[in-house]
C-alpha cells in the first residue's frame, strides 16, 4: 500500500506511474520478494486484525471528535480554539505574530480537511463539506497571509478536494452535481498568490495580500526582503498540479524558477543550502543548514517533484543534496545543523521536531538503515517526554517544550511500516493514538501542549492536525479493502494532500516550463535511480529492522537504570626512568602504576618492563543534569506609580549584554517598536533611540530582531511571547538563542516575557505612556533585601474565657501559635498544661517577653 513513487530512468529499473492496475502490479513487484518472510519472522509482534480494527475505529472516533468540534464551535472560522470552544477569527483574537499568517478568513480547517474525509471513508461528510466550501468560502479577503502556508494548506486542500470530488463523480455514485468548483477556486487562489513572485530573483515574497497583492499601497506588505528556503522551495507540487489540471502553465513556470534559483545558490563546495535567503539578490541571510525547520520540505519537494512530474532534473538535484546531507548533517541517529560553508562545524546542539519527516523521505529514497536509526531515536524521545518537544538537545533534554500536535513523526512511522511490514511500527502508531487521547484530548477537540514537561495545554488546534495526523494513523491500520481509493496512485504533498501521479502521463507537459536537463557528476549508489528493496538492502536477514533499533533502545535512558562505566586500564610505555612523565600525568589527574607493582590476579601475565606503567582511567561518564540552568531575570517597573513594586519574571538570552555582570542592571523607558515584530527596518527609530524597545516574538529570529533594534538606537529589548496565555508560572523559563551565525555584534541587553507578563507591561505603557523599567537578574531586583528579610519570633495567643480578663483567671482552653523559620505550629492544649509551660518559660528565661493574651471577640 506504500505509494508507487519510483519511475524508469535510463536503463535503471524503477516504477512508472500509470493506471491503478499498473501501480498495483508495481507494488507487488517491489514487495513480494523483499517482504515475503516478514509474516513468518515477526509473529511474536504481530497485531491481530481485530486489534488493528479496534485501533482504526478509535482513530475514526478521535477524528469525529476533532472535526465535529470544529464544525460545531468554530466554523466558518479558520481554526478551532479547543479550550475556549470557539473559532479563531483573525483580528478578533490577540495577535500571535507570524502564526496568524496562516489565517486568511477562508475556513482554513474545512479546506485542509477535505481529502481526509474521503480517506476515512466519510463520503457523506465530504460532499457536505464541498458544498459549504463552494457556497461560503471567499478568497478575496483584505488580509495578509503566508504564501507558503496558503499554498500547502489552502491551494493543496482545494486541489486534493477537487481530485477526490472528480473521482467520486466519475464513479457515478456521488457528487453528480459537481462542476469543478474547487478547481475554479484553486485557480483563483493561484492567481492571488502569483504577485508574490514579482521579484528580481524569482524567489517569492513570504507574504501576500489576498486582495491587493504585494506592491499595492493598500497591501500592507512587500517590505520583506528575506524568505526561508522551504518557503520558496515548497511550491512545485501544488503549482504544477494546478497548471496540469487547468492547462495554464504560468503557475508551474514560477515554481520551477524558484527551485532553479535555490539550486544555483547552493554552496558549491558542500552542496548544501542555507535556511534564509534574500529574495531580491539571492544572497544567503542565514547559512546554517539542516533538514528541519526552514529547509525541510525543499528537499521533500525535489524528490516528490520527480515522482509527480517525471523530470529527472529534480531527482538529480535531490541526489546531490542527499549525498551532502548524509556526509555532513546525518550523524546517526542524530541530524545536526551545520554551517553550509564549513559543514564540518555543527552550529547548534539541539534539533527541532520538524526533522521527524526525514526518515519517511529516506524510505522513499530507499535508504532504510539511517531511517530506522533516526526514527528509533525520535521514538525514544517521545517515550521520555510523551510527545516530541518542538526542540530537544543532543542529550534528548527539552529545549523548547511546545508540542503543536505535529504529524511528522506519525508520517515517518507510516512510511516505515509500509516499507518493512514490521508490526513494531504498528505499536509505535498505537502509542501515538493513546498519548493523543490521554494528554491532548479536551472536551472541544484536541489541544496543543504548551510544555511537555508540565502537560499544560495551549488554546490551538492547527488545521494540519486534521489534514495530516489522522490520514497517516488511519492508513497505518487499514488494508486496501478499508479504503475508498487506491492509495498507490497518489502522492502526498507536505500537508498530506493527495495528488495523482498520473498527472505526468495523462496531461501533456506545459509548454515552455521544462527545466534544462544537466547531468550532474556525483558518486552514485545502488538507490540513486532504483527502487528501495529490503531484500537487496538486507539479504537473508528478515530481522534487520529490529537489529538496527536495538542499538538505540535505551538511547535516552528510559527503561534502563544508569550504570557507571567500569574503570578501564591501558598500557602506556614511558621509556624513561625519570619521573617527569609520571608527575605530568599526575598533574592531569591520571593515576599511573608500574606494571610490576600491579595486582592483576593473574601473575603469570605480569612481566617486568622498565619504565612501562599502567594508566588507570578513573574518569567516568555521568548523566547530564536533566535541565539546563536558566538564571531568572526580571523587568521591574520603577517609575510612578509602580516604584519597583511591579516585578515581572523574564528569561535571559545567550547572546547580547550579560546582565549578570552589570551591577545595577540597565534602566530606561520603554517604547513599542514599529513594526511590532521588529523583523525589518524600524519605522519609529527616532522615538526608539535611547529607549528600551518592546517587540513581539515571531516572524524572524531573536537575533534578527535584536540587530534591527540595535541599529535603530535602542539601549535594550524586551521580547514578548506571541502565544496567548503563556506565563512564567506554568511554563519553565528558557534562554533565547542566536540564529546560528556569530552574535558577537549584538551588545544590547535582551530579556523575554511570556504573554501574560507582557500584557501587564503593555497595559502599563498604554495607561501611563511613560514607563521606566529596570532589566536585571532576579536576585538583584530593587528592594529584594528588604522584602526577603526573615523575622523569627514566638507569639502565643490564648482565647480567654468569658469573664477571665476581668478576674485575671487563667483557665479554659488555649490555642498556641509558634512562628519560627517560616513555619507555623498550631497546638491545642488544656489550661493546666499551658500554665505549666508558662511557668517554666518565666523561670528559665526571665528576659523573655510574656505571651500576650487576647480576648475572644
Amino acid at each position: 500500500m506504500m505509494q508507487s513513487y519510483m519511475r524508469t530512468t535510463g536503463n535503471k529499473q524503477c516504477w512508472e506511474s500509470g493506471s491503478a492496475s499498473t501501480t498495483g502490479m508495481m507494488w507487488k513487484t517491489l514487495l513480494v520478494v523483499s517482504l515475503f518472510c516478514w509474516g513468518k519472522c515477526q509473529e511474536s509482534q504481530n497485531m491481530t486484525p481485530e486489534e488493528k480494527g479496534a485501533i482504526r475505529d478509535q482513530i475514526v472516533e478521535m477524528f469525529d471528535h476533532a472535526y465535529g468540534s470544529y464544525m460545531k464551535y468554530a466554523y466558518p472560522a479558520d481554526e478551532l480554539m479547543p479550550l475556549s470552544c470557539r473559532g479563531r477569527v483573525r483580528g478578533l483574537e490577540p495577535n500571535r505574530g507570524d502564526i496568524d499568517d496562516s489565517l486568511g478568513k477562508f475556513s482554513l480547517t474545512l479546506i485542509d480537511t477535505l481529502d481526509t474525509l474521503v480517506v476515512l471513508n466519510k463520503l457523506d461528510e465530504f460532499e457536505e463539506a464541498v458544498k459549504k466550501a463552494v457556497s461560503d468560502v471567499r478568497l478575496d479577503n483584505d488580509v495578509v497571509v503566508s504564501v507558503f502556508e496558503t499554498n500547502i494548506r489552502v491551494l493543496g486542500g482545494l486541489l486534493g478536494g477537487h481530485v477526490m470530488a472528480d473521482l467520486l463523480r466519475q464513479r457515478g455514485e456521488r457528487m453528480q452535481w459537481y462542476r469543478d468548483e474547487l478547481l475554479h477556486m484553486a485557480k483563483e487562489l493561484g492567481h492571488r498568490l502569483l504577485p508574490a513572485f514579482n521579484t528580481t530573483s524569482g524567489l517569492p515574497y513570504p507574504k501576500v495580500n489576498l486582495r491587493y497583492g504585494v506592491l499595492n499601497p493598500l497591501s500592507r506588505t512587500g517590505t520583506e526582503s528575506d524568505t526561508c528556503t522551504a518557503c520558496a522551495g515548497t511550491m512545485i507540487l501544488e503549482f504544477a498540479a494546478l497548471s496540469r489540471l487547468s492547462g495554464n502553465s504560468v503557475f508551474e513556470e514560477h515554481a520551477r524558477k524558484a527551485l532553479d534559483v535555490l539550486w544555483e545558490r547552493r554552496q558549491r563546495g558542500s552542496d548544501l543550502v542555507g535556511t534564509v535567503i534574500n529574495i531580491h539578490n539571492g544572497e544567503w541571510v542565514r547559512r546554517d543548514s539542516g533538514v528541519g525547520a526552514g529547509i525541510d520540505s525543499y528537499y521533500e519537494y525535489l524528490m516528490k517533484a520527480y515522482i509527480l512530474l517525471g523530470d529527472n532534473v529534480f531527482l538529480d538535484r535531490f541526489n546531490v543534496h542527499y549525498s551532502a546531507i548524509m556526509k555532513y548533517i546525518s550523524q546517526p541517529p542524530l541530524l545536526l545543523n551545520v554551517h553550509m560553508h564549513n559543514p564540518t562545524v555543527s552550529v547548534r546542539s539541539w534539533m527541532d521536531s520538524l526533522l521527524a519527516f526525514f526518515p519517511g523521505l529516506q524510505v522513499l529514497r530507499g535508504d532504510l538503515k539511517p531511517a530506522i536509526e533516526t526514527h528509533e531515536m525520535l521514538y525514544q524521545v517521545t517515550k521520555q517526554h510523551k510527545f516530541l518537544p518542538e526542540a530537544f538537545t543532543t542529550e534528548f533534554r527539552v529545549h523548547w517544550g511546545q508540542h503543536l500536535l505535529r504529524p511528522e513523526f506519525a508520517e515517518s512511522t507510516y512510511y516505515l511500516y509500509k516499507a518493512t511490514g514490521d508490526p513494531y511500527y504498528l505499536r509505535v502508531g498505537q502509542s501515538i493514538v493513546e498519548k493523543l487521547n490521554a494528554y491532548a484530548r479536551v472536551p472541544c477537540g484536541f489541544a496543543a501542549v504548551q510544555d511537555v514537561r508540565t502537560g499544560t495545554h495551549e488554546d490551538r488546534m492547527d488545521s494540519f492536525f486534521l489534514a495530516e495526523m489522522f490520514k497517516y494513523l488511519y492508513l497505518m491500520f487499514s488494508e486496501k479493502s478499508h479504503l475508498p481509493i487506491d492509495m498507490d496512485g497518489y502522492i502526498f504533498t507536505t500537508e498530506a494532500h493527495l495528488l495523482p501521479i498520473s498527472l505526468s502521463t495523462t496531461q501533456p507537459p506545459c509548454p515552455g516550463n521544462d527545466t534544462e536537463t544537466v547531468r550532474i557528476s556525483q558518486e552514485e549508489d545502488l538507490f540513486t535511480h532504483s527502487c528501495p528493496s529490503t531484500e537487496t538492502l538486507f539479504p537473508n536477514n528478515p530481522s534487520f529492522a529490529k537489529t538496527i533499533r536495538d542499538g538505540y533502545k535505551y538511547l535516552t535512558g528510559v527503561g534502563r537504570a544508569f550504570h557507571p562505566l567500569p574503570i578501564r586500564e591501558i598500557e602506556l610505555p614511558l621509556h624513561d626512568n625519570g619521573m617527569e612523565p609520571v608527575e605530568f600525568f599526575k598533574s592531569m589527574g591520571i593515576s599511573l602504576t608500574p606494571l610490576n607493582e600491579a595486582n592483576m590476579g593473574d601473575t603469570g601475565r605480569l612481566k617486568e618492563h622498565k619504565g612501562v606503567y599502567r594508566v588507570k582511567l578513573v574518569a567516568e561518564l555521568s548523566q547530564a543534569p536533566e535541565e539546563e540552568v536558566v538564571v531568572p531575570h526580571v523587568v521591574q517597573l520603577i517609575s510612578p506609580p509602580f516604584l519597583g513594586r511591579t516585578v515581572l519574571t523574564a528569561g535571559p538570552a545567550k547572546f547580547g549584554m550579560d546582565l549578570t555582570k552589570q551591577e545595577h542592571g540597565v534602566k530606561g523607558s520603554i517604547v513599542k517598536a514599529s513594526p511590532y515584530t521588529a523583523c525589518g527596518p524600524i519605522d519609529n527609530a527616532a522615538g526608539l533611540k535611547g529607549h528600551i524597545a518592546l517587540a513581539l516574538r515571531g516572524d524572524c529570529m531573536f537575533a534578527a530582531k535584536a540587530r534591527w533594534l540595535q541599529k535603530a538606537g535602542a539601549i535594550g529589548a524586551i521580547f514578548i511571547d506571541h502565544r496567548e496565555g503563556s506565563n512564567s508560572e506554568e511554563t519553565p523559563l528558557f534562554q533565547m538563542v542566536g540564529d546560528g551565525d556569530s552574535t558577537e555584534d549584538i551588545t544590547l541587553p535582551l530579556v523575554f516575557l511570556f504573554s501574560r507578563e507582557g500584557a501587564v507591561l503593555t497595559a502599563a505603557l498604554e495607561k501611563h505612556h511613560n514607563v521606566d523599567v529596570l532589566l536585571l537578574p532576579k536576585e538583584r531586583q530593587l528592594g529584594r533585601d528588604k522584602m526577603e528579610k526573615h523575622v523569627s519570633m514566638n507569639l502565643k495567643l490564648r482565647l480567654a474565657e468569658e469573664g477571665e480578663m476581668e478576674g485575671g483567671a487563667a483557665s479554659g482552653r488555649t490555642l498556641e501559635f509558634v512562628l519560627e523559620n517560616d513555619e507555623v505550629l498550631l497546638k491545642d492544649e488544656g489550661v493546666e498544661e499551658l500554665r505549666e509551660k508558662q511557668q517554666q518559660s518565666c523561670t528559665e528565661d526571665s528576659d523573655r517577653t510574656q505571651p500576650s493574651q487576647i480576648p475572644d471577640s
